[in-house]
């Protein structure tokens, strides 16, 4: 599946709050190179590439700084994800098509749809090329073109997926099989996968975890269940005043966490995982398994690796306080396409694009960026069918908490915030 036309993983009530808050001039001063106009519609003042959380969200924020006929975006596919909700696809809590809605439907009034795919960028003459050797030329340019998912990585898939006891929560073809897996389990390991690259809500691989864990109990199935997380990390989570809270529920329900284990190989005939100890360079282990939830390596869009805008591992460079450009300064990114230092979510979406907003106004009145984006996410942890940790924090890994309560216990109010209360946030307040 394509990462763009999808959105990260997790949100939050803060951003949520933050939803509901309510002529372009010279940049001399700035450098900016100016570009001929071309033909009619191969020129926008500001052109958005990308139409997942953060390209909507920027392409509504621009409708009203410069007119929606000012404003285009560049997505290929129809239909437009809400993929938090995978998590609790795959634990069969809410049905595939609650998560989508047609693209059209969501590319707010009058700005320019354009349904193709980004084939280079060129910004030292302000312009992209499309497929076709479509050239379209733009006044400013909003880079959220999401992050790529890289299952061939892994060998045996995506192939495998053919197989039934294997599942992925990350892509729309593989969440349901997720579920299935789930239902069909008898007995015997159930293993689920943390990549050794960067991903979108690094919470969302042991969510399933937990949720398996919950089905297999109200099931009774749990006793002839060995439940494993084996990831590539050295810690569960990241920030430890959650990772203390999480360590408690693996200790409480008995579940398997090893450590710096990556997947590399899938034998989807045999039901067998292959994963190498990063800890003993060549040592490969290999497990038996009855289910599998496999969390695909991820990493930048194709078109932006090698790309003038982007820094050595192919992630748009950008400024993590302003988000704009460190080299071109018509340029700005928002979301998982960045080397933003903070979890890829769609929380940090939200709260970058309130700081993405207000820079681009400055920059378009000649003035310098002023606020300042924290590296504020969120990830709802949920490890119940009824509760949820809601973790919080910031560039630094401190907790940066929205309620006057420990957020760190799990919570039935956080679960019913996460189920139902943030996609209707979502639907009608982020992307708007």
């Amino acid at each position: 599946m394509s990462a763009i036309g999808a959105v990260s993983s997790c949100s939050c009530l803060r951003s949520g709050v933050w939803l509901l808050k309510p002529g372009m001039q010279k940049m001399s001063s700035f450098g900016l190179h100016t570009a001929a106009r071309c033909a009619a519609r191969d020129y926008y003042e500001v052109l958005v590439l990308g139409g997942g959380a953060g390209g909507i969200t920027m392409s509504a924020r621009m409708k009203r700084r410069v007119g929606a006929e000012n404003v285009a975006v560049v997505e290929p596919s129809k239909t437009h994800y809400y993929q938090p909700l995978w998590t609790l696809v795959g634990a069969g809590a809410k049905k595939l098509a609650t998560s989508a809605r047609p693209t059209g439907s969501v590319i707010p009034s009058g700005v320019t749809w354009i349904k193709s795919e980004v084939t280079a960028l060129d910004p030292d003459k302000n312009c992209v090329w499309l497929k076709n050797d479509i050239r379209v030329s733009y006044k400013y340019l909003i880079i959220a073109l999401g992050i790529t998912l890289h299952y061939e990585k892994i060998k045996g898939l995506p192939e495998g997926f053919n197989h039934p006891k294997i599942g992925s929560n990350y892509s729309v073809q593989t969440v349901e099989k997720t579920w299935r897996a789930l239902q069909d389990f008898k007995e015997g390991n159930a293993i689920f996968t943390f990549p050794n690259t960067p991903v979108k809500c690094a919470g969302a691989p042991q969510k399933i975890m937990y949720l398996s864990d919950a089905y297999l109990r109200k099931t009774g199935k749990r006793s002839k269940a060995n439940i494993m997380f084996n990831t590539s990390l050295g810690v569960i989570f990241a920030v430890k005043k959650y990772a203390d809270s999480l360590l408690e529920v693996v200790k409480d329900r008995d579940l398997a966490v090893n450590y710096k284990r990556n997947l590399i190989e899938v034998r989807a005939d045999k039901q067998e995982a292959v994963f190498e100890n990063l800890d003993r360079p060549g040592v490969t282990e290999v497990h038996q398994y009855e289910m599998l939830h496999v969390t695909p390596p991820m990493g930048p869009p194709a078109v932006l690796i090698n790309s003038p805008v982007a820094d050595a591992d192919g992630w748009v460079d950008v400024d993590k306080e302003t988000l704009q450009h460190k080299k071109y300064p018509n340029v700005f990114g928002i979301g998982d396409c960045t080397n933003l230092p903070t979890s890829k979510t769609a929380a940090a979406v939200a709260a970058q694009s309130a700081v993405l907003d207000k820079t681009i106004s400055l920059v378009m009145k000649n003035k310098l960026p002023v606020k300042k984006y924290d590296g504020y996410t969120s990830c709802p942890l949920i490890t119940r069918y009824d509760k949820v940790i809601l973790a919080e924090f910031d560039y630094n890994g401190q907790p940066l908490e929205t309620f006057p309560i420990d957020q760190s216990k799990e919570r039935t109010t956080m679960y019913h915030m996460k189920a139902d209360m943030m996609p209707l946030l979502y639907w009608n307040a982020l992307l708007k």
